[in-house]
């Protein structure tokens, strides 16, 4: 079975919620802080067993899933017929809202990525020689912004494939009215030449 436009629509916003999801599980399961336990001129922290990393990782490998998926849909050859990729990028509107789609999808890799990776850290480097450490975690708020914009970019995806639907409907037209020789023009029932 081929792929169809409304096939793409809902693999890209299904990833998307699930990149969503995954990234707002992560960001409520989050302690605010570990245990400090004094040793003998050193502190450890001890924090509670959470799947703040695992589910941060999850959303981020969603939010790749729906950016490859829609990419690649805006290029993909529907019902067997492909355009040149330079037909799509002469419309502003389609290079527009793929350059903000990019750039969602880069931000919210990056808004997701910093907290699982300082978390993972705080984790595993969690040996301090200053007394006075408090156990921090990652900085709350940036996973629930991450999955937020991760679901952006899923609908900005949409968007350029909508985008992308109607300028290959419209290049196909075009084409197809070129092999026939146009449409005919009847100048003589013409309003505006009658009226000059």
């Amino acid at each position: 079975m081929a792929m169809s436009v409304k096939h793409m629509y809902i693999i890209i916003v299904t990833l998307g919620v699930l990149s969503f999801i995954f990234g707002v599980i992560a960001e409520n399961k989050k302690p605010a802080n570990g245990t400090a336990i004094l040793g003998k001129g050193v502190v450890i922290c001890k924090y509670r067993s959470d799947h703040t990393v695992a589910l941060g990782l999850l959303s981020v490998i969603f939010l790749a899933a729906s950016a490859v998926a829609g990419f690649s849909s805006l290029f993909y050859p529907y019902k067997g017929k492909s355009i040149p990729p330079a037909v799509l990028l002469r419309s502003t509107s389609f290079v527009v809202f793929l350059n903000v789609a990019l750039g969602t999808t880069g931000l919210a890799a990056v808004l997701l990525l910093w907290p699982i990776i300082s978390e993972q850290l705080h984790i595993t480097r969690n040996i301090h020689h200053k007394l006075q450490t408090e156990c921090p975690t990652a900085n709350t708020g940036l996973l629930r912004g991450g999955a937020f914009l991760s679901l952006d970019s899923a609908l900005f995806w949409l968007v350029c494939l909508m985008l992308s639907n109607n300028a290959q409907d419209d290049y196909f037209e075009d084409t197809a009215a070129d092999l026939k020789g146009g449409d005919a023009v009847n100048y003589e029932e013409d309003v505006v030449i009658k009226s000059a």
